[in-house]
């Protein structure tokens, strides 16, 4: 992924202490090193999917609302008029025109399409979303508005997705664009993605990019909250493993990482099964992750503890041999450094619960 989205991130070691959503609630704002607020526009299409949108401004809100200092902020914009009819036949009142839109301190541009969203624009919408490519905007869309971007040229040499319903005509007018049946894509300054429910899950891989994993595990914990026990994902980072963006090798590290709780793999271990150098894990978990490959797999193991005292009657020693501690005293030191909680602590607020 390009500069545009690594810019900024807290160190790893940070981002561990106290990373669970409650979790943030206790922390001193740094007035003195406010966060960037970064800027969103959406364009919207006659007969855009409402629910791909209100997915993707649900998770910058919900950053704004874990932040308690504003991240992200948006407005909208229709190709004419000041409202736009949406697929399930509401009006939406927009901030304005794309015409009139300035660019000139924008950072993502997102093209909201739908099943039925007109997809020849006339020049003066290509003319404008070129405009704003040049000034290094991130360019993005959901549902099928790829079709926008690469008719004015913006996805050559790229890979995207659209929905599957307007997956062929797109083929057909630009063979340059690489196509991926993926759920959403990021790549480099272009994210797509293909249908309603996966607009979530390409703003939260946006946003972790900016502000780390804890602050997307804070989202995630908001927007989760009817989901069951057995619907939360073991691992810390539930997404990163099928990140479309990521190398094979690292894909292979991730997975064994996921695999060899129990009994972890020493990083020499991981580096042979995946059959490249330790140097090497090392230069990706550096770039895609901000971390190191140890640290990591050590977060993995402790958010799987977690999960066990969390849910089942296993004493800590056992939650301890399962987690690859042979030390229950190693596991307790680390369990409160990452949760700011002992793991008996723990166990007792789940009794209590």
């Amino acid at each position: 992924m390009g500069d545009k989205l690594r810019q900024g991130p807290r160190s790893f070691d940070s981002r561990l202490r106290h990373s669970n959503q409650a979790y943030l609630q206790g922390q001193a704002p740094d007035d003195a090193h406010p966060p960037i607020c970064r800027r969103i526009g959406f364009v919207l299409l006659e007969h855009f999917s409402m629910m791909a949108f209100t997915g993707a401004v649900d998770a910058i809100v919900t950053a704004n609302l874990v932040s308690r200092k504003p991240l992200y902020r948006f407005e909208t914009r229709s190709l004419e008029g000041a409202t736009v009819r949406s697929d399930l036949g509401i009006n939406i009142s927009v901030d304005g025109e794309l015409s009139a839109l300035d660019a000139t301190d924008l950072d993502i541009l997102i093209v909201c399409g739908g099943f039925r969203s007109q997809l020849e624009p006339r020049r003066p919408v290509l003319d404008k979303l070129r405009e704003a490519a040049r000034r290094r905007v991130m360019m993005g869309s959901l549902w099928n508005g790829s079709y926008l971007l690469a008719h004015a040229g913006l996805l050559d040499g790229y890979t995207c997705t659209v929905h599957p319903d307007s997956r062929a005509g797109l083929e057909e007018l630009c063979p340059q664009v690489r196509l991926l049946p993926n759920p959403f894509v990021i790549d480099r300054d272009r994210i797509s993605s293909a249908g309603a429910n996966s607009a979530l899950g390409m703003m939260l891989a946006v946003i972790r990019h900016h502000h780390g994993d804890e602050m997307v595990r804070g989202i995630e914990e908001i927007l989760a909250c009817d989901r069951t026990l057995d619907d939360l994902p073991d691992s810390p980072m539930p997404t990163l493993v099928d990140d479309p963006t990521f190398p094979e090798a690292l894909h292979t590290v991730l997975q064994l990482m996921k695999n060899n709780i129990e009994e972890p793999l020493s990083i020499d271990d991981l580096a042979h099964h995946a059959q490249i150098s330790r140097r090497r894990i090392d230069r990706l978990f550096q770039r895609y992750l901000n971390a190191t490959p140890s640290r990591y797999y050590l977060e993995t193991r402790l958010t799987r503890a977690r999960r066990l005292l969390q849910q089942t009657n296993e004493p800590i020693t056992g939650v301890a041999i399962a987690c690859g501690f042979s030390s229950v005293s190693h596991f307790s030191r680390c369990y409160r450094e990452f949760f700011g909680v002992s793991p008996s602590q723990a166990g007792a607020r789940r009794r209590r619960d």
